[in-house]
């Protein structure tokens, strides 16, 4: 068992004053396992990361989606640090936010127009405002995660502080159940807001069929792109599968860690933020961002990027696969979604899915693996990693395999199994006309 005094020590002082103690749900210590991982980082280069400690990692988190290229980047960091020396925020609107929009009305297909904010959340509601604001419409329909703002959260069992009011004007419907989904398409809803995959492939021509059917009824369809825009594709999804949806949004991974966000989407819907919808920030215009992202989007068209994060990502995905087969594991576990973000899940009867999850987390952190059951890749994944990271989970697998048998998993833990983040709750009848 490693022991990690510095993160131990630094979680006893923040716990004394922060209530929760982290700022991102996903890179807290319920998403791994107490006792037996550390808390706090220090530094990070490439796919590689450093706890407080010193211990060294391959980071297969990346900063929970931002990192696309990889830390420490030199031609993003070179560049915040030429604007740096020009400044950061200003009294005036900044050239970067005209050659940012430039690039991204070149590169992004439904780019009409430009929004540039802070963070994912932010251009979310600032979608569905203002596709509310041009259907006349109150109605919302929602499919992935987007954020913590009231209209959105309230469809998940951490809602409290949310009026029933507020609750009642958006329900969640389910991926690739078009059933599902035309049952709830009603004459009152304003939007769709769906992320055009999470893990799971659309099937029998998912996003097309929702993209037709919102056409018809009148009501605008918003790709929430935070993971899969510039991974999957410079264009995103909506460039991958050929789908223009009438708004999109992005963050995390075209400015390589640099807090910055777009709203994209028809000019005709967009000119209402001129004067009819308030969206505006003070740091939506902060320029070292800007030049991040100027930075990383050049860097991935120039490297073509994408094609490298689905390469080592296929390599990850297919050898966990072909381990947990080899060990005769394969109805216990797998690999799956696309290769640029793929997840590994655990099927109940090995266990309870959380506990094992701890499992495996506990004895990748011993092998030098920063896991919580994704890989989000990203450029600087080299082909050593690939190699360490399968010869880690081929171990792994095998500890894992004589704890099923003995049915012991729980047993095996040295610290506390990892927490769910939250459930989603949705109402059973069609939204209200």
């Amino acid at each position: 068992m490693i022991n990690y005094p510095n993160s131990d020590a630094l979680y006893a002082r923040a716990v004394q004053i922060m209530h929760p103690v982290t700022q991102t749900l996903a890179k807290g210590p319920g998403q791994y396992s107490k006792g037996a991982s550390p808390k706090y980082v220090k530094r990070a280069k490439g796919s590689h990361i450093w706890d407080v400690d010193g211990n060294e990692y391959i980071d297969y988190q990346m900063g929970i989606g931002p990192i696309s290229l990889g830390y420490a980047y030199e031609r993003v960091d070179d560049a915040i640090r030429a604007q740096l020396d020009d400044g950061i925020t200003f009294s005036m609107m900044h050239e970067l936010e005209v050659q940012l929009a430039e690039l991204i009305h070149e590169i992004i297909p439904n780019a009409e127009s430009i929004r540039i904010s802070k963070t994912g959340a932010d251009v979310c509601s600032a979608a569905v405002r203002v596709a509310r604001a041009f259907t006349g419409r109150a109605q919302v329909l929602c499919c992935g995660y987007h954020g913590w703002h009231d209209w959105y959260i309230g469809t998940t069992s951490r809602a409290a502080g949310i009026p029933q009011e507020i609750k009642d004007l958006t329900t969640a419907f389910e991926y690739n159940n078009l059933k599902n989904f035309r049952e709830l398409l009603t004459a009152g809803v304003a939007c769709v807001i769906l992320e055009p995959f999470i893990f799971d492939a659309p099937k029998d021509n998912f996003l097309h069929e929702v993209a037709r059917l919102c056409k018809e009824n009148g009501t605008l369809l918003i790709f929430d792109e935070m993971w899969t825009g510039f991974r999957i594709a410079v264009g995103g999804a909506q460039a991958f599968f050929g789908i223009t949806p009438d708004l999109a949004v992005y963050s995390k991974a075209f400015a390589n860690g640099m807090p910055i966000a777009l709203l994209t989407g028809r000019k005709d819907v967009m000119q209402l933020f001129e004067q009819e919808v308030f969206f505006f920030t003070t740091f939506g215009g902060e320029a070292l961002s800007m030049a991040a992202a100027m930075a990383t989007i050049a860097e991935m068209r120039e490297q073509n990027v994408p094609a490298r994060l689905a390469e080592q990502g296929q390599k990850l995905l297919d050898g966990y696969n072909q381990l947990a087969a080899d060990l005769g594991l394969s109805q216990h576990t797998k690999c799956y979604g696309y290769p640029c973000r793929s997840i590994v899940t655990f099927d109940p009867a090995a266990g309870n899915p959380l506990e094992v999850k701890a499992f495996v987390q506990q004895e990748l952190f011993k092998r030098g693996i920063m896991w919580s059951g994704f890989h989000n890749m990203c450029f600087s994944h080299s082909d050593d990693d690939i190699t360490r990271t399968l010869a880690a989970y081929g171990e792994v697998l095998a500890l894992l395999k004589t704890a099923i048998e003995a049915d012991d998993v729980a047993q095996r833990l040295e610290g506390e199994p990892v927490e769910a983040v939250f459930r989603k709750v949705t109402n059973a009848a069609p939204a209200k006309k």
